[in-house]
């Protein structure tokens, strides 16, 4: 009994040793991360303003209507398309630039070069590259139409962030090439981790750069791309800046994402109870995201 016992003892002091290790970062989280989400879900049942006091409980009401808006609908839409399109590039196009810059087939100096260029955007503002993206894009006196005039392309010259139909298109691109050489670097060095022992057993049985590509590199990359992936759909889900510096949402909310919805409802309107729902809405939707990604992490 007294083995046993101080067995116990032994193993409550080693228990509660890790709790007091990880106590500072639980702390941090609750004061940082859960507690004003909890506030925030408390916020989307009333109705209120910033400017007063008087605050009305209102139930599910915020959501029933937030549901009815069809300018959410939008926003969803747009958003889940940024995310299909940022992951198509931002992971698949990153990843065959990464493995292409990673097998050698430049001169070191070439392949320098390139890495550099890809990688440059992604250290830039985001508001100076949304800036800089609405000059390039004007209609008629921007760099873009000036090219597709020259090159005899004058047919599709159009106001790129003033029309409906491509807005949202317009900044997602504009997204795609600030982050997807960011993507590529991580890429990268992934790569670098994979033996360079398989690839020469392969090269030596005869197999192509494409056949080693999916046969070696994803495979050996694969828990890098789920991370990836996910950091992606999640940044999508969150984008903000770059849609409200290039477009406001516009035009005629036709580029409306729910970080731009979420902040014309509390800064503009005021509505900061129908803006926390929103928030919440994204809370939600991002909470969901992250735990099909520590499934698919313990499946693996």
């Amino acid at each position: 009994m007294t083995d046993r016992s101080d067995h116990n003892r032994a193993t409550w002091r080693q228990s509660l040793q890790g709790w007091l290790w990880v106590a500072p970062a639980l702390l941090f989280l609750v004061i940082f991360v859960y507690g004003p989400a909890l506030t925030n879900i408390r916020f989307s049942m009333f109705s209120f303003s910033a400017m007063s006091l008087d605050w009305d409980f209102v139930g599910f009401d915020n959501y029933l209507r937030l549901w009815n808006d069809p300018k959410f609908m939008t926003a969803l839409t747009n958003n889940a398309i940024y995310a299909v399109i940022s992951v198509s590039c931002q992971v698949g196009i990153a990843l065959v630039l990464a493995a292409v810059l990673e097998a050698r087939i430049f001169p070191d100096f070439s392949a320098n070069l390139f890495r550099t260029a890809l990688f440059l955007p992604s250290i830039l503002p985001v508001v100076v590259v949304g800036l800089v993206w609405q000059l390039l894009l004007t209609p008629t006196t921007g760099l873009i139409d000036q090219i597709l005039w020259e090159t005899g392309l004058a047919s599709w010259s159009k106001a790129w962030l003033g029309e409906p139909d491509t807005a949202i298109f317009a900044v997602i691109f504009v997204s795609q090439w600030q982050w997807t050489g960011y993507i590529m670097a991580l890429f990268m060095v992934a790569i670098r981790a994979v033996p360079r022992d398989l690839y020469e057993a392969m090269e030596i049985d005869g197999a192509s750069g494409i056949q080693q590509f999916w046969h070696i590199t994803v495979p050996g990359v694969r828990e890098t791309i789920l991370i990836v992936t996910i950091i992606t759909i999640l940044g999508s889900l969150k984008v903000f800046d770059i849609v409200w510096v290039m477009t406001a949402g516009g035009p005629n909310h036709s580029s409306e994402v729910l970080g731009t919805m979420m902040y014309r409802a509390a800064f503009r309107d005021d509505m900061i109870g129908y803006s926390s729902t929103i928030a919440t809405v994204i809370f939600f939707i991002a909470l969901t995201i992250g735990l099909v990604q520590i499934k698919l992490q313990k499946d693996r």
